[in-house]
């Protein structure tokens, strides 16, 4: 470390928007409000977002989670994960009379309606993902005799379809929007009619980080971002820093696994995290590196986000109910739960 810089130019510089997006906002949160309304033990099917220091959190204040809907106990309730599931495992859920909270993104959600849609139409739907990744499995769920996955620019070659002309694209919402569209191009030299989705899939919350995280990388020595590696945004997050200009990019769940030789030479460090990240494990990050010497911290912040989605409609239903029934009895605990059923609807 003795060649490094004088301290005084050691800097850091933080990505906004970073970490939580408001799909994975309302699915920790629904999980927390299922424990609440209901008491545990709740059931979540595979993780509820992709970060292990979220599931462990959950894990200790009462939700089990399980990789099939087979492993939750007859009549129990579950939560279907931020990821999206397909029609069989509603139907699987069902026959073992569990109750359910769906707590899919409505952006997945849209692009779930947008298969069905034209699956009813008989077009050929070219998904482009990750095979294997739980919103892939998700979304070909919905329609699974008209999609087929595409992944990969290096993977075009390899589809085919049955008219030409009635050919359209739709994409997991975590990708790497160059990844996508270099995709996308790829089918449009072999299927010149493949026709778009009437709106872009590519979640908002997802280009905004890898906007931010190009800004951040044009300056940055390295580019730590927090992340799971089963993450697939925060995955892109790394892939876009490093071809953004960034010389060196890493991912890691917390500031514990840096490797202190990663900043040799570095004066400038770029933070970002995935959206599936609480800014807890941010904070952590720049504590670690403020007791190196990077103690300056410049925000980069290309755009505000805003947007917020309400809980699930089965919560939502049974908060309501909760606050009439608190609002009817007239106790002292009324206008705490009212507030809260209130602000379910957000």
């Amino acid at each position: 470390m003795g060649d490094m810089t004088a301290t005084s130019a050691r800097r850091v510089l933080l990505a906004a928007p970073r970490g939580y997006c408001a799909g994975v906002d309302r699915a920790v949160i629904a999980v927390e409000k299922a424990l609440e309304q209901y008491g545990a033990p709740i059931y979540v099917r595979k993780e509820i977002v992709h970060n292990k220091y979220v599931v462990r959190t959950l894990e200790k204040k009462g939700a089990i989670f399980v990789d099939e809907t087979e492993e939750v106990p007859e009549g129990s309730i579950v939560i279907f994960s931020a990821h999206g599931v397909a029609p069989v495992v509603h139907e699987e859920a069902a026959e073992r009379k569990l109750a359910t909270i769906d707590a899919a993104c409505p952006l997945v959600t849209k692009v779930h309606k947008e298969a069905v849609r034209f699956a009813k139409e008989d077009y050929d739907i070219l998904l482009i993902g990750h095979e294997g990744h739980e919103e892939v499995i998700g979304t070909s769920g919905q329609a699974p005799d008209h999609i087929t996955l595409v992944d990969g620019p290096d993977d075009v070659k390899n589809v085919d379809v049955r008219d030409e002309s009635k050919v359209v694209w739709l994409s997991q919402t975590t990708l790497s929007v160059d990844e996508t569209m270099e995709t996308v191009d790829a089918l449009k030299e072999r299927f010149p009619q493949l026709i778009s989705p009437p709106s872009d899939d590519i979640c908002y919350a997802t280009q905004n980080r890898q906007i931010a995280v190009k800004q951040v990388a044009a300056e940055s020595d390295l580019v730590i971002v927090v992340g799971s590696k089963n993450s697939s945004n925060s995955v892109r997050l790394v892939e876009v820093a490093i071809g953004a200009g960034a010389k060196d990019g890493h991912l890691v769940d917390y500031a514990s696994e840096i490797d202190e030789a990663w900043l040799e030479g570095v004066t400038t460090v770029g933070v970002t995290s995935g959206a599936s990240v609480p800014d807890v494990l941010v904070e952590g990050v720049l504590e670690w590196l403020a007791e190196r010497g990077f103690g300056d911290v410049e925000v980069v912040q290309p755009m505000q986000e805003s947007l917020t989605f309400s809980l699930p409609k089965e919560l939502r239903r049974d908060l309501r109910a909760e606050a009439a029934a608190a609002a009817a009895s007239g106790g002292p605990e009324a206008a705490a739960v009212a507030a809260e059923a209130e602000g379910s609807q957000r």
